[in-house]
């Protein structure tokens, strides 16, 4: 078993210790941006107090490590989520921004991105191989995710846990040099459109090292939670076996 937090070194969905969104591409942006923050890319997202609080007495806050959580299967997680990266490219280049080059690029897109940034419903990793920007629809759907999983965490009576982004809009530099160390990597990366973002089954944002639930009750966990979100076609999503990751396309 694999503690959800505690002492250990994060890494990336490539293995490799990430440092600062800073230096996957460094330009000074322009003055007048269009980025917006994503304080609340979607207004009917409740706030997470809200969420656990229709779980209130029942939250046991964490089971210990050798306590589990009820999960429903959804299946073999890598014949359920195996959305090619064709077929996300469909979606991609529908709804998404033309590639960019730098992060200066990132200021004069056609249409708005959102800035990023680690809040109540995830948290994001450092990021060596992309920049911390999404396209609205893409915001909105993370920051439902980290909504959603922390509702099915709450009603199976635990809580401090939320999902851990490890990566987002790349540039065809990035894509390169992340395909030396990640067999996943491909020129027709999705991830330059601003529509995808990878999320951990390996790593999970706790909030008290003491408390730890059981790694794979939270990767399904987890599966549950994309797999309503596909049925209800929101998205598409591949499962990573190599990298640890679910690969995660909007499709709206």
């Amino acid at each position: 078993m694999i503690p959800g937090c505690g002492g250990s070194t994060e890494f990336d969905s490539v293995g490799k210790r990430e440092s600062s969104d800073s230096t996957a591409e460094s330009a000074a942006p322009a003055p007048r941006p269009a980025i917006t923050p994503n304080d609340n890319p979607s207004d009917e997202i409740p706030p997470v107090k809200d969420i656990l609080a229709k779980y209130n007495g029942r939250i046991k806050h964490g089971p210990r490590s050798n306590d589990r959580l009820k999960i429903n299967s959804v299946g073999r997680l890598k014949d359920v989520f195996n959305d090619s990266n064709r077929t996300q490219l469909v979606f991609a280049e529908a709804l998404g921004i033309r590639p960019i080059h730098s992060l200066y690029d990132a200021w004069h897109t056609s249409r708005p991105l959102i800035h990023i940034k680690s809040n109540d419903y995830y948290l994001v990793d450092s990021l060596t191989h992309s920049l911390p920007f999404l396209v609205p629809e893409a915001a909105a759907l993370l920051k439902r995710i980290g909504a959603n999983f922390i509702d099915s965490l709450g009603s199976r009576g635990a809580d401090g846990y939320r999902i851990k982004v490890t990566s987002l809009l790349r540039t065809p530099s990035t894509v390169r040099r992340l395909r030396r160390v990640n067999i996943n990597a491909t020129d027709s990366s999705t991830h330059q459109f601003g529509t995808t973002f990878d999320l951990s089954y390996v790593k999970f944002a706790c909030a008290d090292s003491s408390r730890t639930i059981n790694q794979e009750d939270l990767k399904n966990l987890l599966a549950e939670v994309l797999y309503d979100l596909r049925q209800n076609q929101d998205c598409l999503v591949k499962f990573e076996r190599m990298t640890g990751c679910f690969h995660i396309t909007t499709t709206h």
